[in-house]
């Protein structure tokens, strides 16, 4: 078949397909993208030709921003469990540098997506291009190499002939497990208008497997050792439990053995929060029941999590525990110097279910007891006549019911982790991989396309908000109906807060004007977000107390329109830190709250194991 190398593309990613257990889903759900003079006659026209309607096999979406439209595809692809994701295509120069922070995103929350960013010509024929960024020290290098980095898989297409190879790699990546990540493919514009014969069984339908590795059996016998010889153990379920959608195995394996189950960002929902054996958040932003579990446990069983610094309380939080490690990274297998079990998580719990043994009747109560009076907490800290944000919280976790929240960055993600009652696994949507500032919106425009027959609740800050609202745009053309919470703290609350216990005096973390004094302590920026989110298009809602906010979150979800309800809440915190975060803090400081924030450092380090 005679096609340019973009209509060819495009031909082929239609026809890819992903299936697991028996059940198929389209690979690849759409194009989302930005032209310009780098894929604009490329993918541009080829997606026109093929036609770019929902209904057609790769419907195409404009997005307001490269790197929001990344995260789009991250978002949609988490939704849908990493078997289906989008493709993302931007021009060259600044909008293949804006994809850099979605690729981060995705990679490190091991999300996957596709990245086609125009390049510069391979026949150096034109060079240098508008936009280009010339290296002396090699014609061979664009700013498309700064995806190399950020990328699982990265490949150049200087020939239509190198395409083939390429696209079958990609796909690869994309639906294993183990390796999924951001994918790049650079696309030379000229290549992409280039015409070449195509083998038509290049184009057939095509079904990638995604596999659920099974344990080794002699590091499966290694892990039933080590279950056997533990008494008070803990269960840290992480995303890889809700991507191998094992949480009824990993809610019968918690009840067979009175095992408790505490939950990172990625994992919070793996159990309904009311489940038996669930104890809420783990780590720096974690409970009360769950940190206290943590610290006494003489096993952690790790199903599917990552280990960061927030889990693990920067590696003070796990006493004396060993290690079990259950995840389909290898990479991820060993941290912590655990006992590896490399395998899909639903694999591995049916078979760790096996073992005849059971932690101690008096940890399992001790467990329950945590937890109910942590639901305590709850209940008060989210009650009160006065609109503060875990007030806010509350009333939105009622209103969210079957519906899905929608999170990022700044202080919420600490409260909704420590705070938020989720009721199923799909609920609770925060990214804390990266907690990209920006992310909210965006990623709950993927959140919404992956599960139309769900409301999406998000919830963002004006921080983020200034960083990235245009996709409301995008929902309000697409008809995508999103109910947007934006919380007004006029700054950055989250980092005003560490700003301040570590002596920086909240520094840059305020919208306040300069001073007289040529210092950032002015009058408040005179800014109106509620009124900036309606020039973009959607309805908006004001709300200042309890019962007002409860109304408009009631009238936002009987609508068909995107929302916005803007809150403006006032001084009043939740239950803060229950553990330790790693922030170095100056040496030496002329300032006072400086060496005192010293002083608490220096004590909390010694806290710190080297998991050895």
């Amino acid at each position: 078949m005679r096609l340019t190398t973009a209509q060819a593309l495009v031909r082929f990613l239609a026809n890819q397909w992903s299936e697991r257990d028996g059940a198929e889903h389209r690979l690849i759900a759409g194009v989302l993208g930005i032209f310009g003079h780098g894929n604009v006659a490329g993918i541009g026209q080829a997606l026109a030709e093929q036609g770019a309607g929902t209904g057609d096999p790769l419907p195409y979406y404009l997005a307001r921003n490269e790197q929001a439209m990344v995260h789009t595809a991250a978002g949609y692809a988490r939704t849908r469990g990493r078997l289906s994701t989008f493709a993302c295509t931007a021009s060259i120069g600044p909008g293949a540098t804006n994809l850099a922070t979605g690729a981060a995103l995705a990679t490190i929350n091991r999300l996957p997506v596709l990245l086609l960013p125009g390049d510069v010509f391979a026949t150096r024929a034109a060079g240098p291009v508008l936009q280009e960024l010339e290296d002396p020290r090699s014609h061979d290098v664009s700013v498309n190499d700064s995806l190399r980095p950020l990328s699982r898989f990265f490949d150049r297409i200087n020939r239509p002939e190198q395409l083939p190879s390429a696209l079958l790699a990609a796909m690869r990546v994309l639906t294993d497990p183990a390796e999924t990540g951001a994918v790049t493919l650079a696309l030379p514009q000229d290549v992409q208008a280039e015409a070449h014969d195509w083998p038509r069984e290049l184009f057939a339908r095509r079904v990638w497997h995604v596999p659920r590795p099974v344990p080794e059996p002699a590091a499966l016998a290694r892990a039933v050792e080590l279950l056997r010889s533990s008494r008070r153990p803990l269960i840290v379920a992480g995303g890889g439990v809700k991507y191998s959608e094992a949480w009824t195995e990993l809610a019968r394996f918690a009840e067979k053995h009175g095992v408790p189950v505490g939950e990172t960002q990625a994992g919070k929902g793996a159990l309904p929060y009311d489940h038996p054996c669930a104890v809420g958040a783990i780590g720096h932003t974690g409970t009360h029941a769950a940190d206290t579990l943590a610290r006494e446990a003489d096993l952690v069983i790790g199903v599917g999590t990552r280990y960061t610094d927030f889990t693990t309380a920067s590696r003070t939080l796990f006493g004396q525990a060993r290690f079990l490690n259950v995840n389909v990274t290898a990479f991820d297998a060993a941290k912590n110097s655990g006992l590896m079990l490399v395998a899909d998580a639903r694999a591995a719990l049916r078979a760790l279910d096996e073992v005849d043994w059971r932690a101690d009747e008096d940890w399992t109560r001790r467990a329950t007891t945590l937890a109910a009076g942590w639901q305590a907490v709850i209940s008060r800290a989210c009650a009160g006549t006065e609109l503060t944000q875990p007030v806010a919280l509350g009333i939105v976790n009622e209103a969210a019911a079957g519906g899905v929240v929608v999170n990022a960055a700044g202080s919420m993600p600490g409260d909704l982790h420590r705070l938020w009652r989720a009721s199923d696994p799909g609920q609770y949507h925060v990214e804390y991989g990266y907690s990209c500032m920006g992310y909210e919106i965006a990623g709950g425009l993927g959140v919404k396309l992956g599960a139309p027959e769900r409301e999406v609740f998000v919830l963002v800050g004006d921080g983020s908000y200034l960083m990235m609202a245009q996709e409301i745009a995008t929902a309000v053309q697409e008809g995508v109906k999103l109910v947007i919470v934006l919380v007004d703290n006029q700054g950055f609350a989250s980092i005003g807060a560490l700003s301040e216990s570590v002596g920086a005096r909240r520094l840059g973390t305020a919208y306040r004007a300069r001073g007289a004094g040529g210092d950032l302590d002015g009058p408040p920026l005179p800014l109106d977000l509620a009124a900036n989110a309606a020039s973009l298009g959607a309805d908006v809602l004001r709300a200042g107390t309890p019962d007002s906010l409860r109304a408009a979150l009631t009238k936002a979800r009987e609508s068909a329109r995107t929302t916005v309800v803007y809150v403006k809440p006032v001084p009043g915190d939740g239950p803060g830190a229950q553990a330790w975060w790693d922030v170095p803090v100056a040496e030496v400081s002329a300032l006072p709250e400086a060496r005192a924030a010293r002083e608490r450092y220096d004590e909390a380090k010694r806290d710190q194991r080297p998991y050895l």
